[in-house]
């Protein structure tokens, strides 16, 4: 078995854990293939230099032959280890070294017991639909794909206007402060916040929702994944932001068309046996907390 891992910073409460897992991937044979910045990382902050069999620095330089890839930080950690992702065919594992960890759902103390049901097969991959995005000027270039949303988005003070058409059908203008086309893997992020929905992974749709919008009957909505949304952005300042995940590029024209779909590959998810998606939205956003319960 040969696993990627993939890490940017953590703190220094995390250092036992690091070593324990390295030593596991040491003892059980598995080889490595490791995120070099993150190696240096580790040679600097921890005095810790572990074995690899290769390393990595940018998408292209990942080895085709991996089984895994492991992701050490937080959910922006995660979303940033897709993009060394070829074609989406290797199953991902978030570790969460910080705080929250949504995406990055496996606690420190889960660590072990995770890596065991690696080993003796007791997990699931679960298929994540992935969101894309086309416009004339190539926004995102290659890497036009999100896991969570795309959003369109004022850069300045000046609210922005957004047509929205579904399989060329006009669904509505938006005056808004932005506009969100999340999955149901991004409901329970950005568009949760303005109010949107919880969307169980797996329910093939798309929520659109609008960023503090200027019109009181305007709600977020639920639209089947396999229509194509048209997206006309208008802004009277001249630019607006355009985001996929957390990733921005700055427009700087008056106006600009894009064209929203659902993503050709989805993203396979490790879902082990102590860690269900129920729990995830239990323990982490305290959903249905009550003190009757």
């Amino acid at each position: 078995m040969k696993i990627a891992i993939f890490g940017r910073t953590f703190n220094s409460d995390f250092n036992r854990y690091i070593h324990d897992l390295f030593k596991y991937l040491s003892t059980n044979n598995i080889k490595l293939s490791l995120y070099k910045p993150f190696q240096d990382f580790l040679d600097r902050e921890c005095k810790f230099h572990p074995a690899a069999e290769e390393v990595f620095s940018d998408p292209d330089d990942v080895p085709e032959d991996i089984d895994f890839l492991i992701s050490i930080g937080g959910d922006g950690t995660f979303l940033k280890s897709i993009m060394f992702l070829k074609d989406f065919n290797i199953p991902v594992i978030g570790i969460n070294s910080g705080r929250l960890g949504f995406l990055a759902n496996i606690s420190r103390e889960e660590l072990s017991e995770a890596m065991d049901s690696i080993l003796s097969g007791n997990y699931k991959l679960e298929n994540r639909s992935m969101i894309s995005i086309e416009s004339d000027n190539q926004v995102f270039n290659k890497y036009n794909f999100a896991l969570n949303d795309v959003t369109i988005q004022k850069k300045d003070a000046v609210m922005i206007k957004v047509d929205a058409y579904l399989d060329d059908e006009f669904l509505n203008a938006y005056w808004t402060d932005g506009l969100i086309i999340s999955t149901p893997t991004g409901s329970t992020a950005y568009n949760m916040s303005v109010g949107g929905p919880i969307v169980l992974p797996g329910s093939e749709n798309f929520v659109i929702a609008p960023i503090a919008s200027h019109n009181l009957t305007v709600r977020p909505i639920i639209v089947p994944d396999n229509i194509k949304i048209r997206l006309e952005a208008k802004s009277r300042s001249g630019n607006f932001h355009v985001t996929l995940d957390n990733r921005t590029e700055v427009m700087d024209a008056e106006s600009n068309i894009f064209y929203i779909k659902k993503a050709k590959l989805p993203l396979k998810i490790v879902n082990f046996p102590f860690n269900s998606y129920y729990s995830t939205i239990r323990n982490k956003l305290m959903w249905g907390a009550d003190k009757r319960n």
